[in-house]
């Protein structure tokens, strides 16, 4: 926009905190207005105006009282903010003589001014600046269009700049965040993007506008982030007009929004588009209306039809354009997920609506949120799109052999290493994260060959393997791929065999000391077993013996409840066979029960059949059972 002012007013701010470059970055309060008129025409500057302002917070930094020599006494009797800039907006028409057709533009020394101070502390404060606050000149970018780069800036100075320049291209705040939508297929500069984290869970995208007020937010840049549940997880990714204000935004990092402090990072364009990025026809035109507030519904009935949903919200929140203006969330299928979007045309009707929270619709409660386009992009995307790994995988024992689940003190599990394990993954990290993350190798991972590892809660471990086509891009994968970054976190990428990751699936664990077998399902009953076979022992119901091939007397030979109890204290004395048994997938080892259970089953027999340890499985399989096979 080309304007051409009678007047520049020359606007210098000062707040209770850092000064400098550093002017805004602590979120101190305003605490004095400096400005001075300049006459473009007659090219005469007015005198030096000031006006005080309370701080709500009280005291004043050293720095600020060094630099500007002014007192908290001073302070007490100051006006506070809207009524200072009342005052130096009343001062400031009657200077020029507005109401005599003369115009002014504000100008600033700099951006922080404007764009850090005045407007993020009236926007927290519910002060309604007046109209001059919304274009400005920036004075440094001027003085870098009338001299040379190379000119020295302390010698910068307005009336000599107004000889020889003409101000004709403000600057502009936007006064209001613009809704919009956002294709996959856009380029968007990685430099103009931020994550901020650490959002209340119910604030909306204006709620996230508002907190970086003025600073200019493209249209439709602010994206709220949702789990994989479809619930906000605090975090909304923002897209600015340019790097500039990106750079003046990641200075309000751990910024407060009411009581929380965000925390603000760098992002990239692909996590925009990840997030605000779509594809679809349907939800393009739904979005294309503008300027109308999206309530969310959650817990349709399968069967509710866009009539009901109408009646549900008439007379006193009619819904923008009928049917039209209503959004159901479907599968790929056609089948529906119960969710829906709804338009109003103004903010009476989205409370009017956002009212009806929890009313009943059929035979269930409805439950309603205030929406984002953003997160009609995120739900879409979620249900429309084929996933990524079958909902109910093909199960993985018939692809891996199945591992014999030895305790590592006493046999390690070995193979191919041609899987990966990724450790070290953000917590809300998906299958579609760590596909882009291995990126050319993503083409050598198997059919559902990528398997999150869950805690014991259900919830993501930050563990994930990933089964391969070979060992050799395995290998190659891990090397290149090692501690690359995941979401500003690095993930540790190991090449593996399958039946590691085979037995960490089911519920074992791999550290630096080895494989853990997965905990016994019957592990009580197995303790209650052993139990009873050392009942029976020191009852005298069974015999004991040094040596499993020497029994004491002759009737010992036939005796089908011959036991054997040693203690792993003196493995020297444990015999070959010995050594290889043990119980129940290891329970009794890592419970602590340190006995070794050794059943001879008709011993001569067994010498030709199978081993020690395969008699004493069956033998507590059956005890488990209640078969008494075994006289005890």
């Amino acid at each position: 926009m080309t304007v051409n002012p009678d007047n520049l007013v020359l606007l210098f701010t000062t707040t209770c905190g850092a000064s400098g470059e550093l002017l805004g970055s602590d979120e101190k309060e305003t605490v004095q207005l400096v400005w001075q008129v300049l006459n473009l025409i007659t090219k005469k500057p007015g005198p030096v105006n000031e006006v005080l302002v309370k701080p709500e917070g009280g005291c004043m930094s050293e720095e600020c009282v060094e630099v500007t020599g002014i007192s908290a006494e001073a302070l007490i009797s100051a006006a506070p903010l809207d009524e200072a800039l009342s005052q130096f907006n009343e001062r400031l028409c009657s200077e020029i003589n507005t109401s005599a057709g003369n115009s002014f533009c504000l100008c600033t020394d700099g951006q922080l001014h404007l764009r850090q101070v005045l407007h993020p502390e009236a926007s927290s404060k519910n002060v309604l600046l007046p109209e001059c606050f919304f274009s400005f000149f920036d004075l440094r970018k001027e003085f870098n269009k009338c001299y040379p780069p190379e000119a020295d800036r302390k010698d910068l100075d307005l009336q000599s700049m107004a000889d020889c320049h003409t101000f004709s291209c403000p600057e502009k705040v936007n006064e209001k965040f613009e809704t919009g939508t956002c294709s996959k297929m856009e380029r968007i500069d990685d430099n103009t993007v931020i994550r901020a984290r650490g959002l209340p869970w119910q604030s909306s995208d204006q709620d996230v506008a508002r907190f970086f007020r003025g600073l200019n937010i493209a249209k439709g840049g602010a994206a709220l982030c949702l789990n994989a549940q479809g619930r906000r997880n605090g975090e909304a990714l923002v897209r600015f007009e340019n790097e500039e204000h990106r750079d003046l935004a990641l200075q309000r990092h751990k910024h407060h929004m009411g009581s929380r402090y965000i925390e603000v990072y760098k992002a990239t364009g692909e996590d925009f588009l990840k997030i605000a990025g779509g594809t679809s026809n349907e939800v393009a035109n739904f979005l294309s209306r503008e300027n109308q507030v999206i309530v969310r519904m959650r817990g349709l009935p399968f069967t509710a039809t866009a009539e009901q949903v109408l009646q549900f919200f008439s007379p006193s929140c009619p819904v923008t354009d009928g049917s039209e203006g209503i959004l159901f969330v479907r599968f790929p299928d056609g089948r529906p997920t119960g969710d829906a979007f709804v338009l109003f045309s103004c903010e009476e009707h989205a409370e009017n609506a956002l009212k009806k929270h929890k009313e009943i619709l059929g035979k269930r409660y409805i439950e309603l949120f205030r929406s984002t386009a953003a997160e009609v992009q995120q739900v879409l995307n979620k249900y429309s799109s084929a996933p990524l790994i079958a909902v109910a995988p093909a199960p993985i024992l018939p692809v891996v052999p199945q591992p014999t689940f030895v305790p590592s003190t006493i046999a390690a599990v070995v193979g191919t290493r041609d899987c990966l394990r990724l450790r070290g993954l953000p917590y809300d990290a998906s299958v579609q994260d760590i596909l882009l993350f291995l990126g050319e190798y993503t083409a050598d991972i198997r059919p559902h060959g990528v398997h999150m590892v869950l805690n014991q809660q259900g919830r993501p471990s930050g563990d994930a393997f990933i089964q391969m086509r070979s060992a050799e891009r395995a290998y190659l994968a891990a090397h290149r791929c090692h501690k690359r970054s995941m979401k500003e976190r690095y993930v540790e990428v190991f090449p593996c065999s399958a039946q590691e990751m085979n037995i960490v699936l089911m519920g074992g664990s791999l550290s630096r000391s080895g494989l853990s077998p997965p905990p016994c399902k019957l592990r009580r009953k197995c303790l209650w077993a052993v139990g009873l076979l050392l009942s029976a022992v020191r009852a005298g119901r069974c015999h004991l013996s040094s040596n499993p091939k020497q029994p004491t007397t002759n009737t010992d030979k036939t005796q089908k409840g011959h036991i054997i109890e040693k203690s792993l204290e003196s493995p020297s004395g444990i015999t070959s066979h010995s050594k290889k048994l043990w119980s129940c997938s290891g329970c009794c080892w890592r419970e602590g029960f340190y006995t070794l259970l050794v059943a001879e089953l008709w011993w001569q027999t067994l010498m030709v059949k199978g081993s020690v340890d395969q008699a004493a499985c069956f033998f507590m399989c059956n005890i488990l059972q209640g078969r008494e096979w075994a006289k005890v």
